[in-house]
């Protein structure tokens, strides 16, 4: 089936406005039923730079980015430049009328549009792009004439009316115009109550339906905005949100806050998770539940800053020094950020250890439409023990079957609770018995054993025994759903096996659809292959091929499908 979706490409400079014409386009489309999946590509730096706001949209199911351009909305000559050959035939520049366009442009559909004619205002750029590109897909102005009252509505009520005259004049002005842009299909009837978020902010919902009361975190791109979106809710959902002095300081200021009876997650990137990597020993010795949410960006050191990558795998699963057990998620959709960021908070409080939950700048950013999340559905997440039956004989570590203790807070009862991060007794006091060691350390790993027992399956799309089964974890879920769809429109028997819970793996799971298929190609976001290594080293099973990409662009299925040209 060909692909009937339509993609906007919005780019131009940092403090043009792009972002706000994308978001207010793709709310306007998911209000009126379509399917959204936006990407987003910026340089690190406050002005100029390239950006770009992608919306790809249609009235089917839409599972990742898109390579292709329909309209491209160039609010600068060098978007023309970087982008026109993504143009499909039809495909239509939307662009000023001031613009000197380089190189070569003949064959390009390109209508200039008299920004400064419809409104001499710089500042209202974004709304006149905004009207010419709603007229573009002949979409009436309901939606966003709401859109844009709900955005000015703290500007008063001439600022409202300022910005409504210029949509409709840029509205009109293009419905003059001939540009032999074919119009969007009509959207679906009555598609119900839905959402358009990206992935951080379903993270820090998600964590808000855990009960998540305080957050700790040192800004750094791309997992700052869990902390943003956490402090914007704070006063209604009683959070506390705290912006520490660095890296190390947030991670330690949760493990504290935890100690002390509050349910924690720390959001950062890796350069910021390692130098928290002290703090999470600190939570594996002490037994602490906190959630760290690491969005990966390229690295060693700074990298690129604003891009995605899936490097980090490693970093997170063998951070901190000693052994002690840990569960590693990894959302490959906005619905999943939300439901496993609870999950995260649910396996951390069970089993009492640090839980990491891995996204990245893609997902990170990436709006979606998704329907409401059902909270009657999530589980109720254990807390701590504030009564102790026998508050006199309370041993904080004490040992028990499956390596849980009895977790009590300072201050709850007459109970003491002792801990420290020397290794200790089971009523928390420093030793250097090692036998005691021995069976202190046995007790810690006791935990793994439980989360083990209750990984999170890989997800499995299409047949058994499939030609071609594409492994991935992570965002890279909707581009592999595509490659599929595309390899079997083609005549090939293809499959998609998924890894949401990336630690522990259980290979009962998923070892026996690897070994049933002809081919199994692992796809990453890295350059190593991290998860194709991990999964040899646990189960022995060898990926002989990959797809990998590491150039801070996000995967998608036209990559995947060329990087399979040399291997089927």
């Amino acid at each position: 089936m060909p692909d009937s979706s339509i993609v906007i490409l919005i780019g131009g400079e940092a403090g043009q406005g792009l972002v706000t014409i994308g978001q207010l386009m793709s709310k306007a489309l998911v209000r009126a039923g379509y399917e959204v999946v936006v990407s987003q590509d910026y340089q690190s730096r406050i002005r100029g730079g390239h950006n770009t706001f992608a919306i790809r949209t249609g009235v089917d199911a839409l599972h990742g980015p898109c390579e292709k351009v329909d309209i491209l909305v160039a609010l600068d000559a060098e978007t023309v430049a970087l982008h026109k050959h993504q143009l499909t035939p039809g495909g239509i520049v939307l662009t000023g009328e001031i613009f000197a366009l380089t190189g070569e442009t003949e064959g390009l559909n390109i209508l200039r549009v008299p920004f400064k004619k419809i409104s001499p205002k710089a500042a209202h750029e974004n709304v006149v792009a905004l009207g010419v590109l709603a007229q573009a897909l002949c979409k009436d102005l309901g939606l966003l004439e709401e859109l844009l009252r709900q955005t000015f509505a703290k500007k008063g009520e001439a600022v409202i009316a300022e910005n409504l005259a210029v949509l409709r004049a840029a509205h009109d002005w293009m419905g003059t115009q001939s540009h032999g842009f074919a119009c969007m299909p009509p959207a679906p009837e009555n598609p119900g109550e839905r959402m358009m978020l990206n992935g951080n902010e379903a993270i820090a919902l998600g964590a808000l339906a855990a009960g998540c009361n305080f957050c700790s975190f040192y800004p750094m791109t791309p997992g700052s905005s869990v902390a943003l979106t956490l402090a914007a809710k704070a006063k209604a959902m009683g959070t506390v949100v705290e912006q520490a002095e660095d890296e190390i300081a947030a991670a330690n200021m949760a493990v504290g806050a935890v100690c002390a009876g509050a349910r924690a997650i720390v959001p950062t990137s890796g350069g910021g998770f390692a130098l928290m990597v002290e703090a999470v020993s600190l939570a594996g010795m002490l037994e602490t539940p906190v959630v760290f949410v690491v969005a990966m960006r390229p690295g060693p050191a700074t990298g690129l800053p604003t891009r995605t990558e899936q490097g980090d795998l490693n970093l997170v699963l063998y951070a901190g020094h000693g052994e002690f057990p840990r569960a590693v998620f990894a959302p490959g959709s906005v619905e999943e950020c939300f439901y496993l960021t609870h999950r995260a908070f649910e396996m951390a409080e069970k089993y009492q250890s640090p839980v990491f939950l891995l996204t990245d700048q893609y997902l990170a950013d990436s709006f979606q439409n998704a329907e409401p999340f059902d909270l009657s559905e999530l589980p109720e997440i254990p807390g701590p023990l504030l009564e102790p039956e026998n508050p006199g004989q309370y041993k904080r570590f004490a040992h028990t079957e499956d390596g849980v203790s009895p977790r009590a807070i300072p201050g709850f009862s007459t109970a003491l609770v002792v801990s420290d991060s020397d290794e200790h007794t089971e009523d928390g006091k420093l030793t250097e018995d090692l036998d005691v060691r021995v069976r202190m350390v046995t007790k810690r790993l006791d935990k793994g054993l439980g989360l083990a027992e209750e990984a999170i399956a890989p997800g499995y799309i299409g047949e058994e025994n499939a030609d071609v089964l594409l492994a991935c974890w992570g965002s890279t879920l909707g581009a592999a759903l595509e490659a599929r769809e595309r390899l079997e429109e083609s005549g090939t028997r293809a499959a998609v096996l998924h890894f949401p819970q990336v630690w522990p793996l259980n290979e009962d799971q998923f070892l026996p659809q690897l070994e049933g298929a002809k081919r199994a190609v692992c796809v990453e976001g890295n350059a190593t292959g991290q998860l194709a290594r991990l999964i040899r080293q646990e189960t022995g099973f060898r990926f002989k091929d990959l797809v990998l990409r590491y150039d801070g662009l996000p995967i998608t299925a036209a990559y995947i499908l060329r990087g399979l040209e040399s291997i089927l």
